[in-house]
């Protein structure tokens, strides 16, 4: 889901906190990663070594609101792309 949010007000954790909020609410599961344009991120999260091909890097373990947060140049600033991670602890049943 993609959630925008440029309330100068609130932080980012704030903002993330509602994004995954609504997300709950209008899917019936809590997300698990956010992903956000790496300017979002603060000085000591950020990855110096984004790649400039866009591909998403991990925030050096930057946990919002409980959710894993990611920088991804291909996410507008003040957009926040939520979703639930892809590895699953549980397997697959046929």
């Amino acid at each position: 889901m993609l959630w925008f949010d440029n309330d100068p007000k609130a932080d980012l954790s704030a903002k993330i906190a509602r994004a995954a909020s609504y997300y709950r609410n209008k899917y019936g599961k809590t997300p698990t990663l956010c992903f956000v344009h790496p300017s979002m991120l603060p000085a000591s999260a950020a990855n110096s070594e984004t790649p400039a091909n866009g591909k998403d890097t991990p925030a050096k373990n930057l946990v919002a609101a409980g959710l894993e947060v990611r920088s991804n140049r291909s996410v507008l600033p003040n957009h926040f792309w939520l979703g639930v991670n892809g590895v699953s602890s549980h397997p697959v049943e046929p």
